[in-house]
């Protein structure tokens, strides 16, 4: 395998968005560290969403090691380490083990999010310890892991920082939390990292930085269809204009190696759209007879 391929750093790459954007980024010639807390297949996890539900350990599909093993069949280097945003040692460890072995960080991929109680709370019901979670997870958590990785990046004179943000960021939830809408938490924390692309490149596009948001849209993800299944509002509510993982994954590689992507730095960009617009993903979005099907089976 190559050893002098840039390097991507994902977080949230054992499912869903990240496993996608993981193995995007192997196919377009990146080697890649493969973050999160799931590491071996089969481990559990509280994946609550409101705090009724907080405790219940549950073991969903995808992990870190089998998100690895893709990247190498895909023939490049994979880096599978252990991290989890609620646990601020194993971001530093996870950014020192890269730099020790691989000695270099080209792009940091912010995927990752919290998944725990207080995300769907309603505005009353939400615990402020809840909301302090919810935003470490979804906030602090890569404030602190972008830090680390700029100061490296600005070093070396280069870097690319992408952050997947959120619908739920820009605008209001649709509904109330039980009718398909999101809650205060996730929305509030989401808003406060949408923020942070844009300040990046005003404060470092000069030192070689650049930066980016990615809104993916609406992401029917191995995650939430285990936790929730179809009967789902927010499911239900959205899935005729939904779209797979590899949609957000076409436009991480278009931002990252195009030159017109290099060159749009600061921006945001709604994976759906711009995928579609330009045919970025054969066959997506299907025939609308088959996207009816779909939405109804």
């Amino acid at each position: 395998m190559p050893d002098d391929s840039p390097v991507a750093f994902v977080t949230g790459a054992s499912r869903g968005i990240g496993k996608a954007g993981a193995l995007a980024l192997a196919e377009a010639g990146f080697d890649v560290v493969v973050t999160a807390r799931t590491l071996r297949a089969g481990e559990t996890h509280d994946y609550a969403t409101s705090s009724a539900e907080a405790g219940k350990q549950t073991a969903l599909p995808g992990s870190v090691e089998e998100t690895a093993s893709l990247v190498e069949k895909a023939g490049q280097r994979a880096l599978p380490l252990r991290l989890d945003l609620m646990d601020r040692s194993s971001l530093d460890q996870a950014v020192e083990r890269t730099i020790a072995e691989w000695g270099r960080i080209d792009v940091l991929y912010n995927n990752g999010i919290y998944q725990g109680p207080g995300v769907m709370d309603p505005f009353l019901e939400l615990a402020e310890e809840d909301l302090a979670r919810v935003f470490e997870g979804n906030f602090f958590a890569q404030l602190h892991l972008t830090r680390r990785v700029l100061a490296h990046m600005l070093e070396r004179g280069a870097g690319a920082i992408v952050n997947m943000t959120s619908n739920a960021a820009q605008h209001d939830p649709p509904n109330k939390v039980s009718e398909g809408g999101w809650g205060f938490a996730y929305g509030a924390s989401k808003s406060a990292f949408h923020r942070m692309a844009g300040f990046l490149h005003v404060e470092f596009q000069d030192r070689g930085i650049r930066a980016y948001n990615i809104d993916p849209g609406y992401v029917p993800t191995e995650s939430q269809l285990a936790r929730m299944g179809k009967d789902d509002p927010i499911y239900r509510l959205h899935i005729a204009h939904g779209a797979p993982p590899e949609v957000p994954a076409k436009m991480l590689v278009w931002l990252l190696t195009t030159e017109e992507g290099r060159a749009r730095s600061g921006e945001t960009f709604h994976a759906p759209s711009f995928v579609k617009k330009h045919a970025l993903l054969p066959g997506w979005p299907p025939p609308k007879a088959e996207r009816v099907k779909t939405a109804s089976s």
